[in-house]
């Protein structure tokens, strides 16, 4: 079976020009979606999970598949597990092929280069404003006056942790953070 997947942004766009194209191709079923591509995108899901050895995904133009270059390594991933081939009408990319494989390994390439560098950003930047004195990254549930009483009930051996979670209206997890933070290593044990 040879499948067409065309998807436009918003209601208001139309996806004419890919339809023709993928028409012209032989795709024999095309699933088609009005919606941006970070969302859910239920017709693709649908394609992706009913593909068999054999199958092959058209394509007008790779955006119209994939939001970014993981998510498309992702989807052609699932297609490649599933047995099947993918190839986009305007690029380079044919699954199908030799080239066409070559190419998607670039591209994986090009995607694990990306992460690489937008990991080094992220830490740096990070660094840079903690150096600064801000705080990164989620505000701490619990304040430092009640981190101090938590600390307190505890060593009174009469509050388990997820009582004192009840009890200040957090998750577990934050309490014993609090305790570890506040009893530095050789204080006392937590039970």
């Amino acid at each position: 079976m040879i499948y067409g997947y065309a998807r436009v942004s918003t209601t208001e766009q139309e996806t004419t020009l890919q339809l023709d194209a993928l028409r012209r191709s032989g795709v024999e079923t095309i699933l088609q979606e009005k919606r941006s591509s970070v969302g859910q995108r239920p017709k693709l899901m649908e394609m992706l999970e009913s593909l068999e050895p054999g199958d092959m995904v058209k394509v007008y133009k790779i955006d119209r598949l994939a939001r970014s270059l993981m998510d498309l390594l992702s989807i052609l991933d699932r297609i490649q597990k599933a047995g099947a081939t993918f190839q986009s009408l305007t690029e380079p990319v044919d699954t199908s092929t030799s080239a066409g494989r070559m190419m998607t390994h670039m591209l994986g390439a090009f995607a694990e280069f990306e992460r690489g560098i937008i990991r080094e950003r992220s830490i740096a930047g990070q660094t840079a404003a903690m150096m600064r004195g801000i705080h990164c990254g989620r505000p701490r549930s619990i304040s430092p006056s009640d981190e101090q009483e938590i600390v307190r009930l505890w060593k009174s051996n009469q509050y388990t942790m997820d009582s004192l979670a009840a009890l200040f209206n957090v998750h577990p997890s934050s309490v014993k953070r609090s305790i570890y933070r506040v009893l530095k290593p050789g204080h006392s044990s937590l039970r």
